[in-house]
């Protein structure tokens, strides 16, 4: 019978399952698909997060998009909207400018039509900021570090301290509220919150110490002796492989580029491969217990990369449907075959093993 571990699937397949998603939201505006999208994140998650402290991050991140999703629409109510609108909601009070701040306006009419638009993109960019929080919950950003390249691990390593930030202070205030609840004290209100902050800031700082001390015992920052033309060579590969990436993208998102924008790309990811490879040389390192590539992983990345290659497809075959207008005012439709092809994001929920009472290695 296979362990726990090795029923996991591999953190890697999450993020591109997560970044998929994420992706696919940003092919669309209408709140419908977008809605959906977070529909199926959230039910994949609920099914399939593990009872690990990271797994708890997810609400924050469903707070911090709802957050977003109310200041882009305050925005749109102080500031005022490019959209023309004919259907006026209210008028504010409106403070005049200088002569340099012309288009720029403080007050004014609201409009329905503006705050729809708002809403609109506001809902964007909260469906990629759930989807985001989908894949931190689903794995721990340590063990996505114990999968990247060794050319790749310095910068992994920075961006696994900054993911696991977030979660461990939620942990900590949730804590110390818990505390301050049973002493009878108060934990909410800007007293609470003070005397909250500090001891969670203060536990922050000795982790962050901690951890730099546990990286410098572990050898960390040192790296391989490699013989000048390799390192030459590899500079080579990386950054020309980079700058066929970003030639190659500039030219499928051209008309005239359509002809040589796939081939620079594949040619500039292909040397940026084998650049990263070599500069693996250079950081040696041991994998305990790896990850490995399954059968289920190839699903969820899958089914991630299926939902962004038809919503793409979708933008441009209907894009009327996937970006409904606001003037005139009308509701928006949903789109059926974008919106199965949506549901396609589900399949993980079924693909891969149910969590078990786990408790979070530490990295």
């Amino acid at each position: 019978m296979r362990s726990a571990r090795e029923r996991e699937v591999h953190p890697g397949a999450w993020w591109l399952w997560a970044i998929s998603l994420g992706t696919a939201a940003t092919r669309t505006t209408n709140p419908l698909l977008l809605m959906l999208l977070v529909a199926v994140s959230a039910h994949v998650v609920a099914a399939r997060r593990p009872r690990t402290p990271h797994a708890r991050s997810y609400g924050a991140f469903v707070r911090l998009a709802l957050a977003v999703l109310l200041v882009r629409l305050l925005f749109a109510t102080l500031l005022g909207s490019p959209v023309p609108g004919t259907h006026v909601i209210v008028t504010l009070p409106e403070l005049p400018l200088p002569a340099w701040a012309q288009g720029i306006r403080l007050g004014g009419r609201v409009t329905a039509e503006a705050l729809v638009f708002a809403l609109y993109d506001g809902l964007k960019l909260a469906a990629l900021l759930v989807c985001v929080g989908a894949a931190n919950a689903l794995t721990a950003p340590a063990r996505l570090l114990k999968s990247l390249p060794g050319a790749l691990y310095e910068m992994g390593v920075a961006v696994v301290v900054a993911l696991t930030f977030a979660p461990h202070l939620i942990a900590d205030a949730r804590r110390l509220r818990a505390a301050r609840r049973l002493r009878g004290r108060p934990d909410k209100g800007v007293r609470g919150l003070l005397q909250v902050g500090l001891p969670v800031l203060e536990g922050a700082l000795e982790r962050s110490v901690a951890l730099a001390a546990a990286m410098d015992a572990r050898g960390y920052g040192r790296t391989a002796e490699v013989p000048a033309p390799v390192r030459r060579t590899t500079t080579a590969l990386t950054l020309g492989g980079l700058l066929g990436v970003c030639a190659g993208t500039y030219g499928l998102l051209t008309a005239e580029g359509g002809r040589y924008g796939l081939p620079v790309l594949l040619a500039g990811l292909a040397a940026a491969l084998a650049g990263l490879r070599l500069g693996g040389r250079r950081s040696p390192r041991t994998r305990y217990r790896p990850d490995r590539w399954d059968a289920r992983a190839w699903l969820v990345a899958g089914s991630g990369a299926a939902v962004a290659a038809l919503l793409t497809l979708a933008a441009s075959l209907d894009p009327a449907a996937l970006h409904p207008g606001v003037v005139p005012l009308t509701a928006p439709s949903l789109p059926l075959w974008p919106a199965a092809a949506v549901l396609l994001g589900l399949v993980p929920a079924f693909v891969t093993p149910a969590p078990e009472d786990t408790r979070e290695e530490p990295s």
